[in-house]
């Protein structure tokens, strides 16, 4: 009898850059083991074509318009447990690999990495375990277990979403329009944000999204 193929690792890719898209597509077809179903341009869409697919691994950026990818990963992770992700980032500060993980990412690589360390990741990652680059782990796993409650964890998925969104400059009649709400209604998550987090500026609320890597 013939040997049973093997399925293949089903994989989506979401970053905001084409060409890096299109680098991590030509690596990953030119294994038998892969197959790409998609590419996300931003968070956003990602959480939707995770709907739509439901790939096994989520090659996710951390920093991206619409929907950073801490909060999409965050929603996936929540919505859709079979998919795993796998932060591929630029990012070393261990603000962004202890976010990634604490949202729910199985693995954090760099995008400086070869062509052999994605594709063992991604296997990794498929399989269940953990991947750190060797340049972020250590003290950054360290780091992350000790964060086990930060402020941002009173904040609701729309509150970061639009604390995500003042970050990046947007106006309280842009936000409604991204998120199809009322513009005061977009004050009032702008207010409960503030309070939440005990901020009394837009800077200070900038300021508290860089460090929590909702922006760069």
């Amino acid at each position: 009898m013939p040997a049973m193929e093997t399925a293949k690792i089903r994989v989506l890719l979401a970053d905001d850059h084409s060409l890096v898209r299109q680098g991590f597509r030509r690596i990953l077809e030119g294994q038998p083991s892969f197959i790409v179903v998609g590419e996300a341009s931003n968070g956003r869409q990602a959480v939707e074509m995770v709907a739509q697919f439901h790939p096994d691994v989520l090659v996710m950026d951390v920093t991206m318009p619409e929907l950073n990818g801490i909060e999409a990963t965050r929603q996936v992770a929540r919505q859709f447990p079979r998919t795993r992700v796998l932060a591929l980032s630029m990012q070393k500060d261990g603000v962004y690999v202890r976010e990634m993980l604490r949202a729910g990412a199985r693995g954090y690589l760099l995008k400086e990495c070869t062509e052999t360390d994605l594709v063992s990741a991604i296997r990794e990652v498929a399989a269940g375990k953990a991947w750190l680059s060797p340049d972020v782990g250590g003290a950054v796993l360290e780091d992350y277990r000790k964060h086990v409650s930060e402020p941002i964890d009173l904040l609701s998925t729309r509150e970061r979403e639009v604390l995500q969104g003042i970050a990046e400059g947007k106006t309280n009649k842009e936000l409604a329009v991204r998120f199809g709400l009322s513009v005061y209604t977009v004050e009032a998550h702008r207010g409960r944000i503030m309070e939440k987090l005990n901020l009394h500026s837009g800077n200070e609320l900038v300021r508290f999204a860089i460090r929590h890597g909702l922006v760069d």
